[in-house]
């Protein structure tokens, strides 16, 4: 029997679709615009910039901001020293916080229950609350202005402790108890099961933690007390600004070199970025 749907319920479906790509859409450009008007400003002298600010399309386009800011000094080595940060606490995050959600999920031991409920309490904690005590700690390790201070605190975090234990979780009991039956360590199961059923989970939290680190200002500007130890964002921000003011042309191109990085990373591992966070109920 064929159902056969009212001319007027079809013309409300049309237009409902139409309405949310027409929202969808808006949402897109509202969204990209100020990536665009960055963009576009970086291929603008700074005259022009400050003349008129609103102008999106450059009248005198160049790449002399791009050749300045490749010709600063230790431009290259500041860029090192992001991937080198953000790289380590990606490595840290995906092993440490994956071996920590594994026990808080699959091993049960005295006082998980409370272990987790402190994960929980420090997601919800702001992190400037931490950031002086977290200094001061640093700091009398001595380890302020070096790699391992820039690096160390963020090895592990609560989001990433939260998100793997939460995929974890989902695990089936079975297959651990098999290996379990045929006489596979703990280290071995986490190693060959749980490691490989964890990709999703595992790329959405090495993007998530580069996002940060990447963009991390605060507390490379504090702990780095000499420029060879500065990240990018913290060498930007400083050269940028010079005895004639703030050079925005400069500023836009090294915003550019900033965020082309992290959106080739995220372009790689959107997919399982979207399964990691749909599997884990982050919303």
């Amino acid at each position: 029997m064929t159902t056969v749907i009212a001319p007027s319920a079809a013309r409300q479906r049309v237009a409902l679709r139409i309405g949310t790509y027409v929202l969808l859409v808006l949402g897109l450009v509202v969204t990209l615009a100020p990536f665009a008007w960055m963009m576009l400003g970086a291929l603008k002298p700074t005259g022009e910039i400050i003349a008129d600010p609103t102008a999106w399309l450059p009248k005198s386009p160049t790449l002399g901001n791009f050749a300045d800011l490749l010709s600063r000094q230790n431009f290259g080595l500041y860029f090192v020293n992001s991937i080198l940060v953000a790289g380590a606490c990606v490595v840290g995050n995906v092993l440490f916080c994956s071996m920590a959600g594994y026990a808080l999920a699959k091993i049960d031991f005295a006082g998980q229950r409370i272990l987790f409920s402190l994960v929980l309490v420090m997601l919800v904690v702001p992190g400037i609350a931490t950031f002086v005590p977290l200094f001061v700690q640093v700091s009398n390790l001595g380890l302020a202005n070096s790699y391992l201070g820039l690096i160390m605190p963020y090895l592990v975090t609560p989001l990433g402790v939260f998100l793997m234990r939460q995929f974890i979780g989902e695990i089936p009991d079975s297959l651990l108890e098999a290996a379990r039956l045929d006489g596979a360590s703990e280290v071995r199961i986490f190693l060959r099961i749980i490691l490989p059923l964890s990709g999703p989970a595992l790329a959405t939290l090495a993007i998530l933690t580069f996002l940060f680190q990447w963009n991390n200002f605060l507390w490379p500007l504090v702990i780095a007390q000499t420029d060879n130890m500065y990240t990018l964002p913290v060498a930007l921000a400083l050269f940028a600004v010079g005895a004639n003011g703030t050079n925005y042309g400069l500023l836009l191109a090294g915003s550019v070199a900033v965020v082309l990085p992290i959106v080739t990373v995220f372009l790689c591992l959107q997919r399982y970025f979207i399964q990691g966070i749909a599997s884990t109920g982050i919303k």
